[in-house]
C-alpha cells in the first residue's frame, strides 16, 4: 500500500491551502492560529507523502509549483465539504439553530442584510450566521454557501430560487457637493464634475455607456473597483456616482437624471434544493425574501 493509499491528513491540506493563499509560512501560521514550525512540518510531510515539492523559495516568499496549482482546486473542494459538514452538524434539521452561511454582494451584505438578520437572530437566538460579502457568485452546489443573494438569474439546476424584484441604481450626489459644484443640467455637463467610478474597464461601465452615460475611465476623479468605496465616496460628498436608490434615500443623497439613467439589478434568493427543508436554512431563506422585498419597495 502506498503512502497516498492510506489517505492524506486534513490538517496538512489546511496548511497547504493557507500557504497557497498567504504566500509564506509565517502568514499561514497566523491565519491558522498555529506555530510556524507546525505549518512547515505539515507542508514537508505532505510533500514527502506526495513525493514532489509543492513550493519553491523566492525573495517574495513561497511560490507554488505546477503540482501545487493542480492540487489546489481539489483541496479547496475538500475544505468546502468540511465546512459544510460542520454547518450541517451544528444543529438538528428541524431546529432553527446552528450555522447558516450566506453569500451576497459587498454592498447588499454590508448595507442591507445586517438589519434583516438582526430581527431574525433576535427571534432565534441559537442561530449562527456566517456572512460572505463577495461579488463572486459562490457555488451553492459545492456548498460554498447555504443561501445566496444573487443579482443574476441562477443557471444551475438543483437550486431553489425566488425572484425578489429589481434593485435600482441611479446617479447620485451629496447635497454638500452640489452646493459646492452646482447641479448638472444635462448629461453633457457631467464631464465637468468630479465623477466617482471604476479603475478598470468593466461590463458595467460599458453597459452604462450604452445607456447614455458617455464617460470613460479618464473622466473619473475618484476611482475604485470596490462598490463599497464608491458608495462611501458619494456619501462623503467627493463627487457624483452610482449607488442603489434605497441606500441613497437613507443617506439623504440627491438623485440626478432619474429618467435618463436607470440601472436595474435583478435580485434572487437561492439555496440548494437539498436544504430547503432544513429549518434553519428555510428560516434564513424566508427572512431574506421578506427583508429584501421590503428593501426593494423603497427604490
Amino acid at each position: 500500500m502506498s503512502s497516498l493509499d492510506s489517505g492524506i491528513d486534513w490538517e496538512r491540506q489546511r496548511a497547504f491551502l493557507a500557504v497557497m493563499s498567504e504566500g509564506s509560512l509565517s502568514a499561514a501560521a497566523r491565519r491558522l492560529a498555529i506555530a510556524q514550525p507546525t505549518v512547515r512540518r505539515r507542508i514537508e510531510e505532505l510533500e514527502a507523502q506526495l513525493g514532489a515539492p509543492l513550493f519553491t523559495r523566492s525573495p517574495s516568499g513561497l511560490l507554488p509549483t505546477d503540482r501545487a496549482h493542480v492540487l489546489k482546486e481539489h483541496a479547496q473542494a475538500m475544505a468546502m465539504a468540511a465546512d459544510a459538514f460542520v454547518r450541517s452538524a451544528s444543529a438538528d434539521a428541524h431546529e432553527i439553530a446552528g450555522t447558516v452561511r450566506i453569500s451576497a454582494s459587498d454592498v447588499i451584505a454590508t448595507e442591507v442584510l445586517p438589519a434583516i438578520l438582526a430581527d431574525l437572530m433576535r427571534a432565534h437566538p441559537r442561530l449562527v450566521i456566517e456572512l460572505s460579502p463577495s461579488n463572486r457568485n459562490e457555488d451553492l452546489l459545492r456548498r460554498e454557501a447555504d443561501v445566496a443573494v444573487r443579482m443574476v438569474p441562477p443557471q444551475q439546476e438543483a437550486l431553489v430560487a425566488r425572484r425578489i424584484g429589481a434593485v435600482l441604481l441611479g446617479l447620485h450626489a451629496h447635497p454638500d457637493y452640489l452646493a459646492y459644484a452646482g447641479t448638472p443640467a444635462a448629461l453633457a455637463d457631467l464631464p465637468d464634475h468630479r465623477l466617482i467610478g471604476v479603475e478598470r474597464d468593466t461590463p458595467v461601465l460599458r453597459t452604462l455607456q450604452d445607456m447614455g452615460f458617455r464617460v470613460g475611465l479618464e473622466d473619473f476623479a475618484f476611482r475604485s473597483d470596490s462598490d463599497l468605496a464608491q458608495l462611501a465616496a458619494v456619501r462623503a460628498g467627493l463627487g457624483i456616482g452610482f449607488c442603489q436608490t434605497g441606500l441613497a434615500k437613507r443617506a439623504g443623497l440627491v438623485r440626478l437624471f432619474a429618467d435618463a439613467l436607470v440601472f436595474e439589478l435583478d435580485t434572487w434568493v437561492v439555496c440548494h434544493e437539498d436544504l430547503r427543508n432544513v429549518a434553519r436554512v428555510r428560516a434564513v431563506f424566508d427572512a431574506l425574501v421578506a427583508g429584501l422585498s421590503a428593501y426593494i419597495a423603497t427604490n
